[in-house]
């Protein structure tokens, strides 16, 4: 083994086990030993990148030695981006997708960025690359995925409807639009809207008819196909529902999978007034964008980019040393294990994060309902929060759990809320069902994380 492939098998090693700093050292020492390697010389980039470092020039280096690799094009650009370069990211995609119009990951990434950015018109550069290529049948369901995700349907649907007069109806466009119909409302108590794809087997399509079912009060239809996915990995999306049909239905496994509020938990860490203050400056810094993704569930406010937990940063390297401590004790005083439950069945030996962000959230902001279904542990740290007098009569700003999405008007009540202090963690199943009440003024600031297990620990 060469003496560079030894430094990376390092690297990649440290940067699984979240050392980030052991990882850029360990990724700069096989840079150096193979200064020509394309594949090393992407490791230092992203290493650096995840560090939270200025990484755009690097991915430059990269791409300079492997010219033909879009993938790295698009990291590139992102890190132009957050390092507050988006014009620059944004020329450099539209120079790619000029050449290669059916990209669909960069049009995505362009898309992204404009609708941070706050651009209404985010995703005009599907346009033209239909418009070039007009018969790409995937590229324009591309283009509805990303406007649907933003929930403009009209939009969406136009373009579904040019698909099909151009080239026909086909499965993804049907898809589209019965998804259309069940999420703006159309044709929600349309009891047999999804029967003609019944035989269809695909993930996203199960969750819509999930979600279609329990709001339109088939809540025994949206139980068998939440049970139908039990022992499969396709589960942990469906568990947050399988809770609904069961609070539905009286069913006694809506108690054995969230049993009320008895696995969420809050600790109080021993933050200093000052070092929250410290905190509260490092993340305010990383709050660059306008607006929230599409995808995510922040309303009126901004998240951040990047692995923040991940950032070598000595500020966010004690709130994470404390945070790490809270949740090992979570770990350790859960119930017993139970293989089959989502929460008790995991191996609790090891952690690791699956996902770190802040969100800062602006007056009248909230979180929508929703769930973490890459995560085994979810979790809120409050940082900075509305004085009582900001921000309105209780439960405003409050942490709620249990109550299902507002969209499918079902009548459940919440288990409970955590009350938002600075210096308070929440931890909870990623799969509960968990949002925030809106408030009324001031700055609602938290570190966010997901946990999963470490299965090589």
């Amino acid at each position: 083994m060469s003496t560079a492939d030894a430094h990376l098998r390092r690297a990649v090693a440290l940067r699984d086990s979240q050392d980030l700093a052991g990882a850029l050292d360990a990724i700069r020492e096989a840079a150096s030993a193979a200064p020509g390697d394309a594949n090393v010389a992407l490791g230092v980039a992203q290493v650096t990148f995840e560090a939270g470092l200025d990484a755009a020039d690097l991915y430059g280096r990269a791409a300079e030695l492997a010219p033909d690799r879009l993938d790295l094009q698009r990291s590139r650009a992102s890190a132009l981006a957050a390092e507050g370069r988006q014009p620059e990211a944004e020329e450099l995609l539209e120079a790619l997708l000029a050449r290669h119009p059916a990209w669909i990951d960069g049009h995505r990434c362009l898309c992204g960025m404009r609708a941070t950015a706050g651009e209404v018109d985010f995703a005009r550069s599907f346009r033209s690359a239909v418009a070039r290529e007009p018969e790409n049948f995937g590229l324009r369901m591309a283009w509805f995925h990303v406007l649907a995700t933003a929930r403009l349907w009209d939009e969406a649907r136009a373009v579904v409807d040019e698909a099909e007069a151009l080239l026909g109806e086909r499965q993804a466009s049907l898809l589209g639009k019965l998804f259309i119909a069940s999420e703006s409302g159309e044709e929600a108590a349309n009891p047999s809207l999804f029967d003609r794809v019944e035989h269809v087997q695909d993930l996203g399509l199960d969750i819509a008819r999930v979600r279609h079912f329990l709001r339109g009060g088939q809540i025994e239809r949206a139980r068998d196909l939440c049970v139908r996915h039990m022992g499969q990995p396709t589960m942990r999306a469906f568990w947050p529902y399988a809770s609904l049909a069961w609070r539905l239905l009286d069913d006694p496994r809506a108690q054995w999978l969230d049993a009320g509020m008895r696995h969420v938990r809050a600790f109080d860490l021993d933050f200093r007034a000052e070092e929250l203050a410290a905190l509260a400056e490092t993340l305010r810094r990383l709050h660059t964008m306008r607006q929230p993704w599409h995808e995510q569930s922040v309303r009126g406010g901004t998240q951040t980019e990047r692995p923040l937990l991940l950032r070598i940063d000595p500020v966010i390297a004690s709130a994470r040393a404390r945070i790490e401590a809270a949740v090992r004790r979570y770990i350790d005083e859960l119930p017993d294990h139970d293989p089959a439950h989502p929460l008790l069945a995991a191996p609790r030996k090891g952690l690791l994060f699956s996902g770190s962000w802040s969100v800062r959230l602006r007056p009248g902001g909230f979180h929508s309902v929703h769930t973490h279904p890459m995560g085994w542990l979810s979790s809120a740290l409050y940082v900075t929060v509305p004085e009582r007098e900001q921000r309105g009569a209780a439960p405003a700003g409050h942490l709620r759990f249990g109550t299902p999405p507002p969209e499918l008007a079902l009548p459940l009540e919440a288990y409970g809320e955590v009350v938002p202090v600075p210096g308070r963690l929440a931890l909870f199943p990623s799969t509960m069902w968990h949002g925030t009440v809106p408030f009324a003024d001031g700055e609602r600031m938290t570190i966010a994380f997901d946990i999963v297990p470490n299965l090589k620990a």
